[in-house]
């Protein structure tokens, strides 16, 4: 038997498989079974909750939840259903969601997202965040080193469809900042007032609140409640169920720990790669590596 009869079957049933495959894709498309993705139908009338991963958009869901739905427990089982996440839930279900919606996504820049709150964070503190989700994902296994993770990040190698962090940022803020329709969150300024720029995002969406309704919202949303959430719920949210369980989503949830994580030529590289956008946004920036002679953004940007 010569190597051509050796390895066509082989050949064939890979042909076959990727048939398959496609065909199923095609079946799930027509059916709106697939995932909503970046080019899902957009309403005039939806609300898109942004940012760059692991910036706090987790949390901000649930603080808003908590605000909107307040005869419900707001859980991870139920809340890519009370504010769906374009990556978590299909097209169909995403269809069906009681209009106006608010939206949760990753996404740089696009022109269909009419109304907008963009959460930034730390990029400091946003690389440890996706460190450990990466564990906890298994993109990376245990002592994976933290130095080629930085790297990864800075260069836009981890998850290349939500381009890097100064870009999915610049993105927004460069074509949206002081326009109608957009509202911009600092994570640390979340943490360190909940209440209040929770008031921001109420307001936003043409309601207000009195405090007692704020204040419970944010001890709903606290990162001890939402860890027993996810502890209870691990084996059954999808973000969880199939992952590492000894690696936490919830994590320290804090603001700043970077410092104590983080090496100096670590935290250069970053702020290199970024500093006249960190500074824009008030990041104070503590390497002498920074980039020279690199002027700050020019668009006008007022944190309010």
């Amino acid at each position: 038997m010569d190597s051509s009869q050796v390895k066509r079957p082989s050949s064939m049933r890979w042909e076959n498989f990727s048939t398959f495959q496609r065909i199923r894709a095609g079946v799930r498309a027509l059916l709106g079974l697939n995932k909503g993705g970046r080019n899902f139908p957009v309403f005039p009338d939806d609300t898109f909750l942004v940012s760059y991963p692991r910036s706090g958009n987790t949390w901000t869901r649930f603080l808003i939840a908590n605000l909107l739905f307040v005869d419900r427990e707001v859980s991870f089982l139920n809340i890519d259903y009370l504010i769906p996440d374009v990556f978590n839930i299909n097209r169909r279900a995403l269809a069906n969601i009681p209009r106006p919606r608010l939206i949760k996504s990753h996404e740089y820049f696009d022109p269909r997202y009419k109304k907008v709150i963009y959460i930034v964070r730390d990029p400091r503190d946003v690389v440890i965040s996706y460190y450990y989700f990466y564990l906890k994902q298994g993109f990376i296994q245990d002592g994976y080193p933290l130095d080629k993770f930085i790297r990864r990040f800075v260069e836009g190698d981890i998850d290349p469809e939500f381009a890097t962090w100064g870009e999915n940022v610049m993105s927004w803020l460069a074509t949206r900042s002081q326009k109608p329709g957009f509202l911009l969150l600092r994570y640390e300024d979340m943490k360190a007032n909940p209440a209040q720029e929770l008031a921001k995002v109420g307001e936003f969406l043409r309601s207000q609140y009195d405090l007692a309704v704020l204040e419970r919202a944010v001890q709903m949303s606290s990162a001890e409640r939402m860890r027993e959430l996810e502890k209870r719920d691990e084996h059954r949210w999808a973000a969880t169920r199939n992952r590492r369980k000894d690696v936490r989503f919830i994590r320290t949830a804090d603001a700043g720990g970077w410092r104590s994580s983080l090496r100096g030529d670590q935290v250069a590289l970053i702020e290199t790669a970024w500093g006249p956008i960190m500074k824009a946004l008030q990041y104070n920036l503590v390497s002498s590596a920074e980039a020279p002679n690199v002027s700050e953004p020019k668009w006008p940007l007022v944190l309010r």
